[in-house]
């Protein structure tokens, strides 16, 4: 059932020169101030009056002075009217230039490296905008959780989305300390992680479990492995690996530094499933934002000029 209710047309007409002559007790003052004729005050007056009901004004020759109806109307009306007014101002500045609230989804991995290379630079460029981080690794959608743009890997990207890339494309690998393969050997083909401990990954925001994914040349494969610990990102999948406690899928650029030194060594390196690499996406609106047209145009500097070369060996 529909709500039984109609909202009135030219519900704010005449409010704005009411308000003018009830400061300036005068209807003339008020039409100078208006820019308009003292006959088109008046008559926007008598046509407030008309859907209101009652007069708002006691009219003389020597003064204008506010009936009882009018001296309660003006004290709801004028401070509507100045909220009113100030939302217009702010709105109208949020289309000028870039200010507001950037809303930012990303998985943890990337948040500190983001904030090292792009975010700081940012916020140091636009004062007047605000920057909100949120690290997930679920895959969220960006028009009904609020967000402005994202950071996800290619594969997860939706078709209506506008995306730039951040990184190369990357493997991903799987991944066990010294220590884990001295006790439990080395798988050497994917059938063989059915008998290692694995640090499993759960999306969030489904609940599934992620199965491993690899490649046998054009072939996909997945493995549905076991393990006594479930994390929701890489990073911690990562670090649990690198302590012992089992194999992890993780992406390469993830764990550079701990490949180099041999905190972690990584097997199945010819089953490495490749992604097509980082990508900031952000919804394809016909009107954009200034705060995210800012935010967007600094991303595509930092890419052409090197500055995220390193995030994308790290990311």
């Amino acid at each position: 059932m529909k709500p039984d209710y109609t909202i009135p047309r030219h519900l704010l007409d005449g409010v704005e020169a009411f308000l003018r002559v009830a400061a300036r007790q005068s209807f003339r003052a008020a039409a100078d101030d208006l820019g308009v004729s003292p006959s088109a005050v008046s008559q926007a007056i008598r046509q407030l009056e008309a859907r209101i009901g009652v007069p708002l004004f006691i009219r003389t020759t020597r003064a204008v002075g506010l009936t009882e109806a009018g001296t309660l109307f003006h004290a709801r009306a004028a401070p509507a009217w100045a909220g009113l007014v100030a939302g217009w101002d702010s709105a109208r500045n949020l289309g000028a230039r870039p200010s507001g609230l950037l809303r930012l989804n990303m998985p943890r991995a990337v948040v500190p490296l983001l904030i090292e290379l792009i975010i700081v630079d940012f916020c140091a460029r636009y004062p007047e905008v605000d920057v909100e981080i949120i690290g997930e690794d679920a895959v969220i959608d960006l028009a009904t959780s609020g967000h402005d743009a994202g950071i996800r890997i290619g594969e997860l990207l939706e078709a209506d989305m506008v995306s730039v890339r951040l990184s190369a494309p990357f493997r991903f690998m799987v991944v066990g300390a010294p220590g884990y393969f001295r006790d439990h050997g080395r798988p050497q083909v994917p059938a063989d992680l059915k008998a290692h401990s694995c640090v499993r990954q759960r999306i969030s925001s489904s609940g599934l479990l992620l199965p491993w994914r690899l490649m046998d040349g054009t072939r996909g494969i997945e493995v549905a492995t076991r393990g006594r610990v479930i994390v929701n990102d890489n990073r911690t999948a990562a670090s649990l690996a690198e302590r012992g406690l089992g194999l992890a899928q993780v992406s390469e650029p993830l764990i550079v530094a701990e490949l180099a030194d041999g905190r972690l060594e990584s097997v199945l390196d010819r089953f490495a499933p490749t992604s097509p690499g980082l990508f900031l996406h952000y919804p394809g609106h016909a009107q954009m934002s200034p705060k995210l047209r800012a935010f967007i145009d600094h991303v595509k500097q930092a890419v052409a000029s090197g500055v995220l070369a390193a995030f994308a060996q790290k990311a």
